[in-house]
C-alpha cells in the first residue's frame, strides 16, 4: 500500500485504526487471511489512503488555513455518528464533563437528548433544572440554537452549544407535536442532580429516581429504611417513579433491581460474539419485604430505568403502570483513546430476564394509564335512606343521646347579622380553613400527589392489593 502526502495530523487520525508502521505486516497478514478464506480487507486500507489524500488536499488548498485538530475530531465524529445515534467521540473536555455528570453534578440545562432526522430530540428533562422548569417535554424537537439551525450539526456539537458558563442564556427553537413552533430561553445553571427523592404518600413509600448516578442505590436503601421504621406495621408498599428518567449507570440499575429481588436474572447483554454474553443475577434480600410495588414509566423512561422496570416486571415483583417507555436497549462502552478523549461505542444490546430486547420496543406497562387531569365531581344531592320519613333504625347503631343542654339555634339575622348560605357567621372562623387537616378526607393521599393522575392510580392499586392480601 502506498501512502503519499502523509502529514502528522493524518498519521494521528490513522493511528486510531491502522498503525502506519505495521501497515506492510498487516497487508501480509491480510493476504494470509485471504488464503484461508477470510474476508479481503484491502479495500479498507485503500479507503484509509483516500482519507489521508483528502486531508492533505484540504490542508494545502482550502481557501483558509483549517484547524487540523477540528478536522480530525469531526472526521471521527462522523464515522461514529454513522453507526447509531448513541455512538460518539468525546474530546478531553467532553470526557471530563461526562465523568462529572455520572457523579451527580454538572453544568448545563439539565436535559437528556438524542439525535433524530438531523435535529436534537429531547429524551427527558431532569427534575428541578432549567429545562424542566421551562416546561420542555419528552419528544420535543430542538430545531435551532440561538437562532442557528441544528440541522447539519452532530449531536456532540449541538450539546456543546447548549453548554456554557453558568448564568448565561441560550434560546432554543422547539417543535412539539400538536403545537406551533415556539422559542424558549433558558439560563444555564450548575445542575446538581438529586438522584432519589422520597416521601410518604399515606401508608405507601414513594420513591422518585430522576437518573441513575453513583448515589442512587444508597439513596433508595436509606429512604426505604427510614420510612419503614416510621410506618411500622402500617407499611403497605412502594411506588417506584421512573417517569422521564433518561438512564445512567448500568451498575446502579442492576443494584436497584437487586434491592427489590430475592433471586433470578436481572438483565443480560449480548454483543456481536456469542461468547460475550453477560448476565447479572440478584442476591437474596428484598428491602420492601415482599410488599406490593408499582413502577411508573412513560415515554421519557430510557435505558437504565427500562432495565429496572423490565426486571421487576418479568419476575412478577412489580406492576408496571403508565405508558410505553423510550426503547433505548443498547449498551455504550466508554473507551479512552489517544490524546485524553474517549469514544462512546455501542457494543451490545440489553435483554430482560425473559429474553425480551428493549431496543426500539421499550417496556410496555401492565396497566396502561395516560397522564390526565383529575377533578372532583360533586354528585347531585339525592335523599338517602336515613332521610326518608319513618325509615327503620339500624340495629347496630347506638341510640342517639338527647342533647338537652344544647342552646336553641337563633333565627337567621336575629343578632342583626345576616348569614348567607355557604358563608360563616361574622366572628366565627371557617372550620375547614381553621384546621385543614380535620376538614380533609384522611383516606386521600397527601397534597403532593393530588394532581398526579398516574400516581393516584398507583396508590389505589397498592392499597387494593394490600387490602385483598389482608382479607385472605
Amino acid at each position: 500500500m502506498k501512502l503519499r502526502h502523509l502529514t502528522a495530523a493524518a498519521a494521528t487520525a490513522l493511528a486510531l485504526a491502522l498503525p502506519l508502521a505495521l501497515a506492510p505486516s498487516l497487508l501480509a497478514q491480510d493476504k494470509a487471511g485471504r488464503d484461508k478464506g477470510k474476508p479481503d480487507r484491502s479495500e479498507t486500507y485503500q479507503q484509509l489512503n483516500l482519507f489521508a489524500d483528502v486531508l492533505e488536499r484540504i490542508r494545502g488548498d482550502y481557501v483558509e488555513p483549517p484547524n487540523e485538530k477540528d478536522l480530525i475530531e469531526n472526521a471521527i465524529n462522523g464515522m461514529l455518528a454513522s453507526l447509531d445515534p448513541h455512538s460518539s467521540y468525546m474530546n478531553p473536555k467532553s470526557f471530563k464533563d461526562m465523568q462529572v455528570q455520572t457523579r451527580g453534578e454538572f453544568g448545563g440545562l439539565g436535559i437528556e437528548v438524542t439525535m433524530e432526522n438531523g435535529v436534537v430530540k429531547v429524551v427527558s428533562p431532569i427534575d428541578e433544572t432549567p429545562a424542566a422548569k421551562a416546561g420542555l417535554m419528552p419528544g420535543d424537537l430542538i430545531v435551532s440554537l440561538d437562532g442557528e439551525p441544528v440541522m447539519g450539526l452532530t449531536l456532540q456539537e449541538a450539546v456543546e452549544k447548549m453548554r456554557g458558563r453558568v448564568d448565561t442564556t441560550v434560546k432554543l427553537g422547539i417543535r412539539r407535536v400538536g403545537k406551533d413552533p415556539f422559542d424558549v430561553t433558558l439560563t444555564r445553571a450548575v445542575i446538581k442532580v438529586q438522584s432519589v427523592r422520597a416521601r410518604l404518600e399515606g401508608d405507601v413509600i414513594y420513591l422518585r429516581i430522576t437518573s441513575f448516578t453513583a448515589q442512587t442505590t444508597a439513596g433508595i436503601e436509606e429512604a426505604v429504611a427510614k420510612y419503614k421504621k416510621e410506618l411500622g406495621p402500617k407499611f403497605k408498599g412502594v411506588v417506584l417513579d421512573m417517569r422521564n428518567n433518561p438512564g445512567g449507570l448500568l451498575d446502579q440499575s442492576i443494584s436497584v433491581s437487586d434491592a427489590f429481588l430475592d433471586k433470578g436474572e436481572i438483565v443480560s447483554t449480548r454483543a456481536r460474539k456469542a461468547e460475550d454474553v453477560q448476565r447479572w443475577n440478584a442476591k437474596p434480600g428484598d428491602i420492601a419485604e415482599g410488599k406490593p410495588i408499582v413502577v411508573l414509566i412513560n415515554g421519557g423512561s430510557a435505558s437504565a430505568s427500562e432495565i429496572v422496570a423490565g426486571a421487576l416486571q418479568d419476575h412478577g415483583r412489580a406492576v408496571v403502570l403508565g405508558t410505553r417507555s423510550f426503547g433505548k436497549g443498547s449498551v455504550q462502552t466508554i473507551m479512552p483513546v489517544t490524546g485524553g478523549g474517549a469514544i462512546r461505542l455501542t457494543t451490545a444490546l440489553y435483554f430482560t430476564p425473559s429474553g425480551r430486547s428493549i431496543q426500539k420496543e421499550g417496556i410496555k406497562p401492565d396497566i396502561e394509564v395516560e397522564q390526565a387531569k383529575l377533578e372532583v365531581q360533586k354528585p347531585a344531592e339525592r335523599p338517602r335512606e336515613e332521610n326518608l320519613r319513618g325509615s327503620i333504625t339500624n340495629p347496630n347503631r347506638p341510640p342517639a343521646k338527647p342533647d338537652a343542654a344544647a342552646p336553641a339555634k337563633p333565627a337567621p339575622g336575629a343578632d342583626g347579622a345576616k348569614t348567607e348560605p355557604g358563608k360563616t357567621e361574622p366572628g366565627k372562623p371557617d372550620a375547614a380553613k381553621a384546621d385543614p387537616a380535620k376538614a380533609a378526607d384522611p383516606a386521600e393521599p397527601p397534597a403532593a400527589g393530588a394532581g398526579d393522575y398516574q400516581l393516584a392510580r398507583a396508590l389505589d392499586l397498592i392499597r387494593g392489593v394490600a387490602l385483598f392480601g389482608a382479607r385472605n
